[in-house]
This record gives structure tokens, sequence and C-alpha cells, in this order.
């Protein structure tokens, strides 16, 4: 069966924002309503009844197991366009991609939106299970008596809401835990991850002044751009920064991790012929992708390291080596965990050691994050993998042709790469 080319003919987002700041009272439709509407304003999708929009987001809440339908039914796509949800923790976004992306090189579909949100400030909390279940039962009980009698049986303790702490279960650890771990492991220094920070922000701040942005970003609820970035930032000041996880011996801060943040993006794909009859412009094409785990519960300074073996799958199934590509996008949750897999994919002693044939190859620093990444901008864990879909097929389209690397890890051990070309 011979398959579509997948083609990216669309991208927008609303800017991101750091927890309980500009977003601080929405919740994930409202982030997400206004990405999609501002995409569908942008390419004139107004009232057209697409293949499918499919998307999700890390965290929602009980009520929101239709939430990417839900917000379809909000904005101006016919409301027949049918929607699903999904979730791979920060590789949502791009799984989304590749889902619609698979439909359409199948012929299922002619065109779709890949999207994510993530509204952090509106986390929901959980109760503890000695309430839960007085609830439960209270809610059965017919006098009123009854129910406050199971009202009154939890403890004061049990009242208490449990907060979201982003834990991983097999370990108890959080990421930025399991990341200090990968930092002294893989002898990542201070230096070096204030560093990849410093250039974060720095591209970011330029491609601003420069308007890259301008035709990628829908303001939304007040907010221009996006508030984490932080122009005065210097090697000196992030220098000044304490631990945030191991707070004797730790090299991780507040300045080379990601916040938790909130926001929404949105990708349209689409084949050839369907872009042509709609008069859109083809930025790129997806070509390749690679999905994959890795063990984290023994060997726990590997959490976010999973992209080692997705690549090393991709660049074989592609033909190519780590070193063909025009730009690379890698998701800086954080400076950490970038270096450390530059680090393995460079040294063929590493490498062998992930069961890999040899090194992958070395990257040319100067064309990573040419736009900024993951630390300047922050991330929305499931809006990432569309910001970095966006971002990278803009670079393709303005030079006019090229390839493109998109690498992504996600909690539970899991990572996603991705070839993007022009």
């Amino acid at each position: 069966m011979e398959t579509k080319k997948v083609a990216i003919v669309g991208y927008n987002r609303i800017p991101f924002a750091r927890i309980n700041t500009a977003y601080a009272d929405k919740g994930n439709q409202d982030l997400l309503v206004p990405a999609l509407n501002g995409l569908i304003d942008r390419y004139n999708l107004k009232g057209k009844l697409l293949g499918e929009v499919a998307g999700g987001a890390v965290i929602k809440h009980i009520s929101e197991s239709n939430l990417i339908r839900e917000s379809v039914m909000e904005t101006s796509l016919d409301p027949a366009t049918p929607a699903c949800d999904l979730q791979q923790a920060c590789d949502t976004g791009i799984e989304a991609a590749i889902y619609i992306g698979n439909k359409i090189a199948l012929g299922q579909i002619e065109s779709g939106i890949a999207c994510g949100v993530e509204a952090m400030s509106n986390i929901p909390f959980e109760s503890s299970p000695r309430l839960r279940k007085a609830l439960l039962k209270a809610n059965k009980e017919k006098s009123a008596f009854g129910k406050i009698e199971q009202l009154l049986s939890p403890k004061l303790k049990d009242w208490m809401p449990i907060p979201y702490k982003g834990q991983e279960p097999k370990t108890g650890l959080v990421m930025g835990g399991h990341t200090e771990i990968t930092a002294k492991y893989y002898e990542i220094s201070r230096e070096k991850q204030d560093e990849l920070a410093l250039k974060s922000h720095q591209n970011m701040a330029k491609a601003y002044d420069e308007g890259f942005f301008n035709d990628m970003i829908t303001p939304a609820f007040g907010l221009n751009t996006d508030n984490n970035l932080r122009r005065d930032t210097s090697l000196e000041k992030l220098a000044s920064l304490k631990p945030a996880f191991d707070k004797q011996n730790g090299t991780l801060t507040a300045g080379n991790s990601t916040p938790f943040t909130d926001g929404a993006s949105a990708v349209l794909l689409a084949s050839e012929e369907w872009a042509k009859a709609n008069n859109l412009p083809i930025l790129a094409y997806i070509t390749f992708s690679e999905v994959a785990g890795i063990e984290y519960v023994e060997n726990q300074q590997n959490l976010l390291l999973a992209p080692v073996f997705a690549a090393d799958r991709m660049l074989k199934k592609a033909g190519m080596s780590l070193e063909d590509f025009d730009y690379y996008e890698i998701h800086e949750a954080f400076a950490a965990q970038v270096l450390a897999t530059l680090k393995i994919w460079e040294n063929d002693d590493l490498a062998k050691k992930f069961g890999l044939e040899k090194a992958l190859g070395k990257i040319d620093r100067n064309r990573l994050n040419v736009k900024g990444g993951s630390l300047a901008v922050a991330h929305p864990f499931a809006a990432t993998g569309g910001r970095i879909i966006g971002t990278l097929a803009k670079l393709l389209d303005e030079k006019g042709s090229g390839k493109g690397f998109i690498s992504i890890c996600a909690a539970r051990g899991q990572g996603v790469t991705m070839i993007l070309e022009k």
C-alpha cells in the first residue's frame, strides 16, 4: 500500500505562562479553545469539517474525559469534526501529531489537528481514601442523620486535600530528583547546565526581537508573550540560585530546570492534496518518528533518557546519521537531561552501555534550539510537542529546504523522536 506524505501546514499556540500567573484561574478547555481558534482564524478553517482533532492534557479533572471533543465544540470548526483524547506525559503533543499523521498517511483522513494543553494552575487535588469512602457512603444514605454520621467518620487529617507532587510511582522521586542523579552519574556540571539555560533565553529573546513568533502566537487573557522568558538573566544570576532538589550537593536550580507551566498549542496536518485545495502552504513534512521506553527504577539516572533508543532506531530506519540535520529541537526539561543525552550520543563507550553499536554523532550546538527552548519558553507538558513541531517547521520553511530533528523526553521513562523535512 502506498502511503501519502504528511504535511505540516499550520501552527498556533497561546503564550506560555508560569503556574499561578496569567492563567491562574483557567482550566484546560479555557486555554485550548483560544489556541484552536487562533489556528482556525489564521488558516481560514471556520466551518470546515476536518478528519479529526487529537490531543490531550497530562493532568485532567475527572470531568474532562472528552476534553478535546468538548473543546472542538467550542470552536468555529464544523461541529461534526470528531476528536479524541490521548496522553503520554510530555510526549503527548508529538504523539498526537504521530496519530493524526498516520491516519493521513494511510488515507483514512485528509486533514487533522494535533494539540496539547496543560492548566497546571488548576490541578485537581486528591482526597484521602477514608474521606472518599465516607463521601460515597454518605451519598447512599437516605436520611440526613445517616449522611451526617458518615461525614463525621473521617478524622480531621482525612479532610486535608492531597496536592499534586509529580512523583514517579515506582521510585517516589520527582523528575528533578531523578535528573539530579542523572547529572551526578554522567558528570554534568552546574556550569554547563547554566550555560545551556542562558543560551536558551538569549535565543528566544532574539527570536522575539526578530519577529519570528509574530504569526505563531495568539494572545490570551491579557498575555501577549511567554512570561517565563528572562531577558536580563546572566551566568552570574544563574550561578547565584540555590539547588532546587538536592539542597546540599545538587546542581539543578530553578534557572536550569523548567517550571510548572500553563499553555496550549495546535498543529494543522494534511495531505498535499488537501493543502493545495485549501490554498495552504506546506511548511514541512513529517517523515519519520519513533517512540521508546527505558528502565529507570533500578537505573534511576536514566528516567529521561529514552530518546537515546528512539533516535538510534529512527535514524537506522531513515538511513541517516545524527549529523545530517540543519536544525535540532531537543526538549529542555532540564539542562542536565539535554547534556546527558548529547553526551551518550557522542560517546562510543556510553552508547555501547545502552546497547547501541556506536555513538550516533556530535550535534553542532549552533543548530540546537536556535529560537530558544523549554528552559526559556517553559513547559506545559502536553503543549510542548506542538510548540516544537511548529518552530521547526517554520525554520525549515524559511530556509526553503533541509532536515530537522526533534527529541522529547517524558515521565515514566519514555521518549519520542521525529524527523521533519522540507
